[in-house]
């Protein structure tokens, strides 16, 4: 269950916390496109900081009801790309993913700040970084399922030949009923929880804080 329930207070860190995670997740694609030659996203004024740019509704309220959710894919032109176009989708794919665990690691830095820095007293602080640190562990790890449209499905074409990327491709008609399915059976849950605790193990010895863990 959504912390909005438990705790409306919630709202005033999380609100901040998902503008700017989901934000940066797709300043993050589309700014590699960019990189790679596809001036997409910049011509339709999505290589910007304005959550509003980025942001889907349903996606959005999704985030704060059932803790998963999404934004407004960014706009990519695969036929811009020079070289390997599979190649180089899938590493816009995989820049968003990336983008949530850099966030996840640096407020990782922020919330050890706090805890040892004398500002533990701070709970807005202390909980912005704390929700700072799970939801992008969380949007990084789920993005990565590879069910399309997630980004895991167009990491998972670029591993494999022409025909291998068009049967995945062809599965995004299904994805929707795919990801459904694995949410209401709670598979979601029992395939994240154990990565993201990985995760936040290593980021806690990475942080030099493993004797907290």
């Amino acid at each position: 269950m959504s912390r909005l329930f438990d705790d409306p207070t919630w709202l005033l860190y999380g609100i901040p916390v998902i503008l700017i995670s989901l934000t940066f997740h797709e300043l993050a694609h589309g700014f590699i496109a960019y990189k790679l030659g596809d001036p997409t996203a910049k011509d339709q004024g999505r290589l910007t900081l304005n959550p509003i740019k980025h942001l889907d509704p349903i996606g959005t309220l999704m985030l704060l009801i059932a803790n998963f959710g999404w934004a407004k894919p960014v706009p990519v032109n695969p036929f811009y790309f020079q070289g390997n176009r599979r190649r180089a989708m899938m590493l816009v794919a995989l820049a968003g993913p990336v983008m949530n665990f850099l966030l996840s690691y640096l407020s990782l830095w922020g919330w050890k700040w706090i805890v040892f820095g004398g500002l533990s007293h701070n709970d807005y602080l202390l909980n912005f970084f704390n929700q700072m640190v799970m939801t992008n562990l969380y949007l990084g790890i789920f993005n990565l399922l590879p069910v399309p449209p997630l980004d895991g499905s167009k990491i998972l074409a670029g591993f494999g030949n022409d025909n291998f990327a068009q049967g995945v491709y062809r599965m995004e008609q299904y994805g929707p009923l795919l990801l459904l399915i694995l949410i209401v059976t709670n598979l979601t849950d029992k395939i994240l929880v154990p990565i993201a605790d990985a995760c936040l193990h290593l980021g806690f010895i990475l942080t030099g804080m493993g004797y907290l863990w």
